[in-house]
């Protein structure tokens, strides 16, 4: 083996270190945030059975792990939802060496972004999504002529199921804008990208909605405007990396010259 085949299983190596001990971190704060989130889960738990959307079933028990699960799954998304910008920061600290200074300044501000916009998923998910889907559920299954019998877990699993997705969603401004910094994404790839993007999107909507055109309809409008504005976003940045570079040109030229 040559000294540069060394040297850069030397550099495989410390990378691979590198990002085993940024996930040791980011598991350690998942697991912290899950035993706190286990002394909010009773309250969250009165508020979410306490919706008019849970009130119109009578939930069921039909284990006797149902109730400490609820209180995990609850847990599990208070941990997620305050983990979110740790995981965005340590994955910038990860490719900060390779970046200039003025991209890690700026990449570093949109850390505190992905929590609202994490919050904003669940929000739009829990009280918009949520309640059109089970709405539409619940009237097939009374016009069926069937009687609702459905266990604490099956009402739960069913919340998160829609609301996490399209939580995790909500970060798809945020995720382009910092892989169009670190210049790995730019707004003529994702243009070319957009209908395979607008699929991925559509399928998206179509899963996790009620097999009916008009919550399709109102779920993917919103993911495509996401997706939209996430271009709009990283042409903005593209510009200013232009420019930054034109600019770093004209002066390497002027030195030059002099």
């Amino acid at each position: 083996m040559g000294v540069s085949e060394q040297m850069k299983l030397m550099e495989l190596t410390e990378h691979l270190t590198e990002l085993r001990r940024r996930i040791i971190w980011v598991l350690s704060l998942f697991v912290v945030g899950l035993v706190g989130g286990l002394f909010i889960a009773e309250p969250v738990y009165q508020y979410l059975t306490g919706s008019e959307q849970a009130q119109q079933f009578e939930l069921n028990a039909f284990s006797f792990w149902d109730g400490i699960g609820i209180y995990m799954k609850i847990a599990a998304l208070f941990s997620l939802v305050i983990s979110v910008p740790f995981i965005f920061y340590q994955l910038w600290a990860f490719v900060k060496p390779g970046l200039r200074k003025e991209e890690q300044k700026a990449a570093v501000r949109y850390v505190p972004y992905t929590f609202v916009l994490f919050i904003a998923g669940v929000l739009f998910g829990y009280y918009i999504v949520f309640p059109m889907t089970l709405s539409f559920t619940t009237t097939i299954t009374q016009s069926m002529g069937l009687e609702e019998t459905y266990g604490i877990t099956n009402y739960f699993s069913f919340m998160f199921n829609l609301v996490l997705p399209l939580a995790l969603l909500f970060e798809l401004p945020l995720v382009v804008m910092f892989l169009t910094r670190i210049r790995i994404l730019n707004p003529i790839r994702l243009k070319k990208l957009r209908r395979y993007a607008y699929f991925a999107l559509v399928f998206v909507a179509v899963i996790i909605t009620p097999p009916d055109f008009i919550s399709d309809f109102l779920v993917t409008i919103p993911l495509l405007l996401l997706y939209e504005f996430s271009v709009y976003l990283s042409a903005f940045i593209y510009r200013k990396q232009l420019a930054a570079d034109m600019e770093l040109e004209e002066r390497y030229v002027r030195k030059e010259e002099e």
